[in-house]
């Protein structure tokens, strides 16, 4: 089965938002709403994008004690998010139950957790006092969601494999880092081209800058799209 495209809607200006969403939305398997602009605008754009047609990913990366991250997950998910997620170094206590609250509210919102993020090299997780493989600790805290009844996670392209092998062929993986050749990689270090997760067996590509800040974002969705379908 092909990767599906997420476009990452990352930022602060609502008309511009809601301008891009329009355009894409029409050819986007998937839109991403994140922390940035949810905290800007809240519930009403999450609301306003999954009217669109495109499926609505709500990236808040939520992070807390069980208890709070239950009731933040039972307030997020609802009709039009298709995709939510907590952070898996918030433990498997916390994972679980944000899994028990959206069966609590028969949400078909899928939870998935956050790995290890795509900004972080091994020398900041040594600063971070997390001196192991990245790979290695990307694959435990995938395990560690899938055993907490979560139906997948986040991870960067490099880790794609790793995942797949741990946790099976059911199991999501959603892969931001996404750059195509000759891009930016901006602040992403742990990065792919489209075909090259693809192939390593990304379900979801999620993909910001290359599409948005380009001069013609349909176009150059287009272009990802026709690689990915190569």
């Amino acid at each position: 089965m092909a990767s599906e495209l997420c476009v990452a809607l990352d930022g602060s200006d609502r008309d511009w938002i809601l301008k891009t969403a329009e355009e894409l939305a029409p050819i986007s398997q998937w839109l991403k709403i994140g922390l940035e602009a949810f905290t800007a605008f809240g519930p009403g754009l999450v609301r306003e994008v999954s009217t669109l047609g495109a499926r609505l990913f709500l990236d808040l990366k939520l992070h807390d004690i069980p208890n709070t991250v239950a009731g933040a997950v039972s307030n997020a998910a609802g009709p039009g998010v298709g995709l939510l997620n907590v952070h898996a170094s918030g433990g498997a206590r916390m994972m679980r139950a944000a899994a028990e609250a959206l069966e609590g509210i028969g949400a078909e919102t899928r939870l998935i957790a956050v790995t290890v993020l795509t900004s972080l090299d091994v020398e900041e997780l040594r600063r971070l006092g997390l001196d192991i493989p990245i790979r290695e600790l990307v694959r435990r805290w995938a395990l560690l969601a899938k055993a907490s009844g979560l139906q997948g996670v986040v991870a960067s392209p490099r880790e794609i494999r790793a995942v797949r092998e741990a946790c099976g062929e059911d199991f999501l993986i959603v892969t931001p880092g996404i750059r195509p050749a000759r891009a930016s990689g901006d602040d992403q270090k742990r990065t792919m081209t489209p075909a090259e997760a693809r192939n390593e067996g990304a379900d979801i590509l999620v993909v910001g800058r290359p599409i948005t800040q380009a001069a013609q974002p349909r176009e150059a969705a287009l272009r990802i799209l026709d690689e990915l379908r190569g």
